[in-house]
């Protein structure tokens, strides 16, 4: 029994890695490209990107070669008539299954370590080294299209003489993206900040127009300081998703805190409100934003809370696929694993994708319990079962 159990491991084990490396190097070249089309990457910038993209494309990657390599190998076992040959002495088709099951249940736990390590490590990467970059990418968007955009600022220029920039207009926002200043010069130069994630721009001859506040002229050169560092999800604090496990507790301990003191000076204005007379300010402006506020803050808990079992489930992915794609290829006797593979992913595609997300967006809206993300695992490990009964019995 045991060589039995080396055996199925192998045969698993061999095609898990092969296709892993080959999914993995296809999704960061994808991943690489991406980033260095939008944000006009030099090579440098890219090589220092490979190991902050490697986690992120190991999470998409890990549940779809899980899969592959259940179909391949135990469609291969199945077409050459060996699990038939185990049948007819006996011994269940689920010595073979039961090691593969133990392995993917084992790659899954990394899986979920591969995905807090995409949030808490390879996303602040990546931004690092566009933001420590971004003075490169600037001036080769501004040499080729002659403007460059970002959430922060927008420049366009008439064209670009070595570091100068010929008669800039430059329009500055703020974090919710609304314009603010509107600066047009006579030339302009950038640089990064070296003290801080900042980009400052030297400014000369030119005018300021704030909105709704007139504008100024002004004669030489000023400089302006633009920060750079990715901008917080709200006034509450970072996204849920860039979290690292460990530090979910604690957040969802600050947020709690903050919802009871909002409701608490929430039902003091109220009360005042109350006893005054002045019930006009239940229904001012004011008021309608408190509400608001709590709302988003509300939210913000629901998703603090959903996270960690989002991470969970995205990461058990690899264990459920392999439940179910083991006794299909079984069942099918195929050697050709592509058919017997997308048979098994476009049900996946089809039902499990949109149950996460239908059980991930109805727990962050407070409707359904934070566990309703398993609801696809859920439905994998039954029809797996189911499929698995089947073979065994035939």
């Amino acid at each position: 029994m045991r060589a039995l159990t080396r055996y199925a491991v192998r045969e698993y084990v061999s095609t898990f890695v092969a296709t892993l490396s080959g999914m993995t190097l296809f999704m960061m070249l994808l991943g690489v490209a991406r980033h260095a089309v939008q944000q006009g990457l030099g090579l440098l910038p890219i090589l220092r990107l490979l190991p902050y993209i490697i986690p992120d494309a190991l999470r998409f990657s890990m549940p779809a070669a899980a899969l592959l390599a259940a179909c391949s190998a135990f469609g291969r076992m199945s077409s050459d008539n060996e699990v038939v040959a185990l049948k007819s002495l006996g011994i269940s088709p689920t010595a073979l299954t039961t090691p593969v099951y133990v392995f993917a249940l084992m790659a899954s736990v990394f899986a979920v370590f591969v995905n807090d390590l995409c949030a808490s490590w390879g996303r602040p990467g990546v931004n690092r080294v566009v933001v420590e970059s971004i003075e490169q990418i600037a001036y080769g968007m501004l040499r080729t299209q002659h403007t460059y955009d970002s959430k922060r600022f927008s420049i366009t220029v008439k064209h670009v003489e070595g570091k100068r920039l010929i008669r800039p207009i430059i329009v500055f926002r703020d974090g919710n993206g609304r314009t603010t200043l509107t600066l047009t010069a006579r030339e302009a130069q950038l640089r990064r900040s070296m003290t801080s994630d900042a980009l400052i721009v030297q400014i000369t001859d030119g005018f300021v127009e704030a909105e709704g506040r007139g504008e100024i002229a002004f004669a030489g050169s000023t400089e302006r300081e633009i920060p750079l560092g990715r901008d917080s999800e709200s006034e509450l604090g970072l996204s849920p998703s860039d979290f690292p496990l460990w530090q979910l507790p604690a957040a969802r301990h600050d947020q709690r805190e903050e919802i009871v003191a909002k409701r608490k000076a929430m039902a003091t204005h109220a009360a005042y409100s109350l006893l005054s007379g002045n019930l006009a300010s239940l229904a001012a402006e004011s008021w309608h934003e408190h509400q608001r506020q709590l709302g988003a803050a509300e939210y913000r808990l629901n998703r603090l809370t959903t996270e960690p079992w989002r991470r969970w489930a995205n990461g058990f992915s690899c264990f459920f696929f392999v439940i179910v794609g083991a006794p299909l290829a079984i069942r099918a006797r195929n050697s050709d694993f592509v058919t017997t593979f997308f048979a098994c992913f476009l049900p996946i595609l089809l039902v499990y994708y949109p149950l996460m997300e239908y059980g991930v967006d109805r727990a962050k809206s407070g409707s359904f319990p934070p566990y309703s993300v398993w609801l696809g695992n859920a439905i994998c490990l039954i029809v797996g079962w189911l499929l698995m009964k089947r073979v065994s019995r035939y």
